[in-house]
């Protein structure tokens, strides 16, 4: 550009400074022009940058911070470890509505007239809206299975869509008390798990943007490891049934299979990065604080716990922080390796 700035000029540069500083070195003049082109000179010092064109470039520096094909170094290391970070989370989150909901219809198929009166009283009864909220809560959940398959064959709006879907229900104990009788939410365990959805799924919506690689497993099938996980929790939950309460399953799969990358890696040696270590810690630190939010809420029983339940919670939580704090550190010497 030749002579005196403009005041839309400025405008654009300021919301240019979004995009981080390699590339503005590369486009910025070039984006600056595509942005005048269209607006006479004379209305330049009247005229302001869009919503449109502020969301655009507020995507554009997201993308460009997640990893592109011309990324730094650094950008690079954040988009994969996001992208594996959503992996691996929307994978347990996958696998926990598939083992729980098919424990439930096992359990109402076994257990004769009473177990189905039960399973469709969560449905029937109590008006529309709740009924509407309750199938929703039963359907959509299955959301995050259709989301990783989508993922792992580079069906990203697919993926996008269904794990958005999938995180819906988590939404609703907080608006419940607004349309119900219901009572407010449990705030830590809601709040925990609201987050344990939301974040892999804006994560997935974010890193798995349209110039990053395609998303593949380090290991196996995807069928096969989402059977294998499915399998693992709803094993954890027959065997220790006594224990067993909402995020018991999930927390043991995921310690399990950060166990098996720790040892996997181990055998292998150094890897490449320590990207899928660093996204193991983030979903660990997430899990963990879902499982001590769920423990929380078993304070306000009026009943002593049973020792076994107590003892169990303890045991995940420990192995939760243990896990979490080796993989950070994996993480950042693998990091500071290369």
């Amino acid at each position: 550009m030749t002579g005196t700035t403009t005041l839309l000029e400025a405008r654009y540069r300021a919301v240019l400074r979004l995009l981080p500083a390699y590339y503005r070195e590369q486009r910025e003049e070039e984006m600056v022009e595509v942005f005048l082109g269209d607006t006479d000179r004379d209305l330049q010092d009247q005229s302001r940058p869009t919503l449109g064109e502020a969301a655009s470039v507020a995507a554009l520096a997201l993308r460009a911070r997640l990893g592109t094909a011309a990324a730094p170094r650094r950008y690079a290391l954040l988009g994969s470890a996001a992208r594996l970070f959503a992996l691996a989370a929307v994978l347990l989150q996958a696998a926990a509505a598939v083992a729980d909901r098919a424990l439930e219809l096992t359990w109402t198929s076994t257990h004769g007239t009473f177990a189905r009166d039960v399973f469709m009283s969560g449905f029937t009864g109590r008006g529309p809206v709740v009924a509407t909220a309750e199938v929703a809560a039963w359907v959509l959940p299955l959301g995050w299975t259709v989301g990783y398959f989508a993922l792992l064959r580079d069906r990203r709006r697919t993926a996008r869509i269904s794990v958005l879907l999938a995180a819906l229900p988590t939404l609703w104990p907080f608006l419940a008390p607004f349309v119900t009788d219901f009572p407010p939410p449990e705030p830590a365990y809601a709040t925990a798990a609201a987050a344990f959805a939301w974040l892999p799924a804006l994560a997935l919506c974010t890193a798995c943007h349209r110039d990053a690689p395609p998303a593949e497993l380090p290991v196996g099938t995807p069928g096969t490891v989402h059977l294998g996980c499915c399998v693992v929790m709803g094993a954890s939950v027959v065997v220790l049934p006594a224990v067993a309460d909402s995020v018991w399953a999930p927390t043991t799969c995921f310690v399990l299979g950060a166990l098996g990358w720790l040892v996997r890696r181990g055998r292998r040696g150094r890897t490449a990065g320590g990207e899928g270590a660093l996204a193991l810690a983030v979903l660990g630190l997430l899990v963990l604080t879902l499982r001590v939010a769920a423990a929380y809420t078993w304070l306000d029983v009026s009943m002593p716990l049973p020792t076994a339940m107590v003892a169990g919670f303890a045991v995940q939580a420990a192995a939760l922080l243990f896990l979490t704090a080796v993989l950070a550190v994996v993480g950042g010497r693998d990091l500071a390796a290369r």
